[in-house]
């Protein structure tokens, strides 16, 4: 196929030429400006809300007083906000190292020589993929279900428990069960992305430690885990901000509960926006998030990424 140095200009049905650059840039217009109206024009909102002061009254006659930056002074000195904060940052932690090991796993097995047990694993591992986040919250509360739950059930056979124990009524249960139930639903986006970059590592390589006697382990260290940096990049950055974010997990199984155990920053925002009404202190608190989001994904540019050259 020609290469695109031939292909300069286009020709248009009025005998007037459009070169490529100017091409692209007009193909490109309609998905700018939905962009601009889906996404820009929200967050640029959000950020007059979290500067001023709203309430319902204001919003209906435009008394919307400048307030700076009071409403993230509030927030941040807010007991509950903090505590919210530094449990949704270990709850990104634990869920983000559970989802890299794990995916990494099913990636290697994947990858295995084996045929049949590749097959099977990437039959199952797209199922999670495929179930709706609060349905997912829903279907794990009947696991986690107290009288009849399948946990329950699997461990009192096993004869680990004595008797049926009320999960998501524990404060420390409850959020072990919120990780995991995310876990499980956002596996296969890792799973997938590792098998992918996988694929793409040159068997060369292998070969070549393999005469040289490296074991299998080293070979993994050395070879496998270096050249999935780029994509344990994209993945760490992905799964941080939506870790951080956690929300439909917490809708479906414990509505922030038992008491406040289970609030989540971003549950905090919706609980203060949309119960309390709160909208100038719930718009703050989603900034704070995003700020934190950021400090995160310079770290993982910084010190995580790196461009590969075969």
């Amino acid at each position: 196929m020609p290469s695109n140095k031939y292909f300069k200009s286009f020709k248009l049905g009025w005998n007037r030429e459009l070169s490529v650059n100017k091409l692209a840039f007009f193909l490109n217009l309609p998905s700018a400006f939905i962009i601009l109206l889906v996404i820009a024009y929200p967050i640029v909102y959000a950020v007059y809300l979290s500067l001023h002061e709203i309430t319902i009254s204001g919003l209906r006659s435009g008394d919307t007083p400048f307030v700076g930056l009071k409403n993230y002074f509030t927030i941040l000195t807010d007991p509950l906000f903090l505590s919210t904060l530094v449990r949704t940052i270990f709850m990104a932690i634990v869920s983000v190292s559970l989802m890299i090991s794990i995916g990494l796993f099913i990636a290697l097995a994947m990858n295995c020589k084996k045929v049949w047990i590749s097959y099977v694993t990437r039959t199952l591992v797209l199922l999670p993929w495929a179930i709706p986040p609060v349905a997912n919250g829903l279907m794990w509360s009947f696991i986690y279900n107290s009288k009849f739950g399948h946990l329950n059930a699997s461990l009192l056979g096993l004869g680990i428990i004595d008797d049926y124990i009320s999960i998501l009524s524990d404060p420390t249960l409850a959020v072990i069960g919120v990780i995991w139930a995310y876990v499980w639903r956002v596996l296969p986006f890792e799973a997938i992305l590792f098998y992918a970059a996988l694929q793409t590592i040159p068997k060369d390589l292998y070969e070549a430690a393999t005469v040289d006697g490296a074991s299998a382990w080293k070979q993994f260290c050395q070879i496998t885990l270096p050249l999935l940096r780029p994509v344990l990049a994209v993945i760490l950055i992905l799964r941080t901000a939506f870790a951080i974010m956690i929300f439909d997990e917490v809708f479906a199984l414990t509505h922030g509960g038992p008491g406040d155990s289970t609030w989540t920053a971003a549950w905090y925002s919706y609980w203060t926006s949309f119960k309390l009404m709160e909208f100038d202190t719930g718009a703050a608190s989603a900034f704070v998030l995003a700020i934190i989001i950021a400090i995160f994904t310079f770290f993982y540019i910084k010190f995580v990424y790196r461009k590969i050259e075969y």
